[in-house]
């Protein structure tokens, strides 16, 4: 048996790890590198490994750091079967075209400025072609729980508590008389949340890899980020402004409709409050969460069963041409508008902002992680001005910061979690030095072996 990462080794994106049994090669997940140039230009490097030999690709989540890079896989040699929830292969097909298409918005706006310039800007990645070759390589949905049986491996898909269809898998190896157990843990959920149950427990095993996205801190209180929320929107609202809510389409977006709700219920909104969902792949997924209500938390579930929809109440609008988004801006105040980007780097969300941040009667709440050199981390930095679509744009509205609504486990949740897979070597992936070293430490101070992985080091 040997082990490899090839992305998510030493940094918190390109998710992609190999495990080989003899003749049987499995890859478990297949993710795209995002974070600026540097880690973005590694998508268009060879993967470490022949595409064309592996047999298998276990998905543990439709997040584009775990999926993005699929078509690209097939498209370089890639013919095996694919392996994921019915909710994963739902939520993939819309993620996967989505990133098709702006690839392609993006590489016609560069190739302009290039020609300019004397250069050639490198093609896309992939196109919608690829993404629907790719798509029909999804020959075995699994429900978590059951076991798939190949060969002598036996692979059980359990809940992660993530996203919707989000998944550990626990795999279960024959090889030379011994029985292996190895456990990938793709991303942990955080416990507590509404809209997300909280993950399984696993299994003891032999090795389990593990994300460290946040190994080295704990999360605020979700009932202090739940009040901090309702608190910074009644307040614009009340001043007459504009409250502008940056949020990722898959898993951000769904939990602050919740809260949206749950605030409508308590009528803490104002009267005549409008709430736009102005992001046409947020509401593709905010559909695909109201058709597995099994697969969400108590309340969600149970509300969506005697047909009360957890994402929608009076005043909501799913906003899904452009004609409709572009007729928003005219909306001087009393409205509240979830758009992408989450962290503020393109998409819809940039209108909003640039006709509301000069405001002081409005607000930006960031509900998600801002990354360096972002404009959602220019905000957080609380710079006076900002660009946005050339114009430089004087920043007077309130903006928020709100901790608590990450869909990824703390120190405290990953230590939890890996208590029950025994006395499990440790191997941290998915995480930059702090996380990393914080949780190598927090383990090891408790007897436990952990190793750091490095990229494309095989392991036994």
């Amino acid at each position: 048996m040997k082990l490899s990462s090839h992305g998510a080794a030493q940094e918190v994106t390109g998710s992609c790890h190999l495990l080989e049994v003899g003749n049987e090669k499995i890859l478990i997940d297949c993710g795209m590198f995002q974070g600026g140039s540097v880690l973005e230009a590694r998508n268009h490097e060879e993967f470490g490994f022949s595409p064309s030999s592996v047999n298998k690709l276990f998905l543990t989540h439709a997040h584009l750091d775990h999926c993005g890079r699929i078509p690209l896989l097939v498209k370089r040699g890639f013919s095996g079967q694919i392996v994921t929830t019915k909710p994963t292969a739902d939520i993939i097909r819309y993620i996967l075209l989505d990133s098709a298409h702006l690839m392609r918005e993006d590489y016609i706006r560069q190739s302009r400025r290039s020609r300019r310039r004397g250069e050639v800007t490198p093609k896309p990645l992939y196109d919608e072609q690829d993404v629907f070759e790719a798509l029909d390589l999804i020959t075995a949905v699994v429900n978590e729980d059951d076991p798939l049986e190949f060969g002598d491996i036996k692979a059980t898909f359990r809940r992660a508590g993530h996203i919707l269809g989000s998944s550990f898998i626990e795999f279960e190896i024959k090889e030379d008389g011994t029985t292996h157990r190895v456990t990938f843990g793709g991303d942990l959920g955080n416990t507590g949340r509404d809209v997300m149950p909280d993950y399984n427990q696993p299994n003891p095993c032999d090795i389990v890899y593990c994300e460290s996205t946040y190994g080295d801190r704990q999360h605020r209180n979700i009932e202090e980020s739940e009040k901090e929320f309702s608190e910074a929107v009644v307040a614009s609202l009340k001043r007459g402004g504009n409250v502008i809510i940056p949020s990722f389409a898959l898993e951000r977006s769904q939990d602050v409709l919740y809260e949206l709700k749950e605030m409508y219920q308590k009528r803490l909104l104002p009267k005549g409050t409008g709430v736009f969902l102005n992001s046409p792949l947020a509401i593709n997924i905010t559909r695909i969460y109201q058709r597995y209500p099994e697969g969400l938390g108590p309340e969600v579930k149970a509300a969506l069963e005697r047909k009360d929809d957890p994402f929608s109440f009076p005043g909501v609008e799913y906003t899904q041409t452009e004609q409709e988004s572009r007729d928003l801006n005219s909306l001087a105040g009393g409205n509240v508008f979830i758009a992408g980007s989450g962290m503020c780097n393109g998409g819809r969300v940039l209108h909003h902002l640039k006709h509301n941040l000069w405001r002081e009667e409005a607000s930006v709440v960031l509900v998600g992680y801002q990354a360096k050199d972002s404009l959602g981390r220019l905000l957080v930095e609380r710079r006076k001005t900002v660009r946005i679509y050339g114009d430089d744009i004087f920043v007077k509205a309130n903006v928020h910061t709100i901790g608590g609504f990450s869909a990824h486990a703390d120190q405290k949740t990953l230590l939890d979690w890996l208590d029950h897979t025994g006395g499990a070597e440790v191997r941290l992936v998915h995480g930059e030095s702090n996380g990393l070293r914080g949780l190598k430490q927090a383990l090891e101070s408790k007897g436990r072996t952990a190793t750091i992985v490095e990229d494309g080091v095989t392991y036994s």
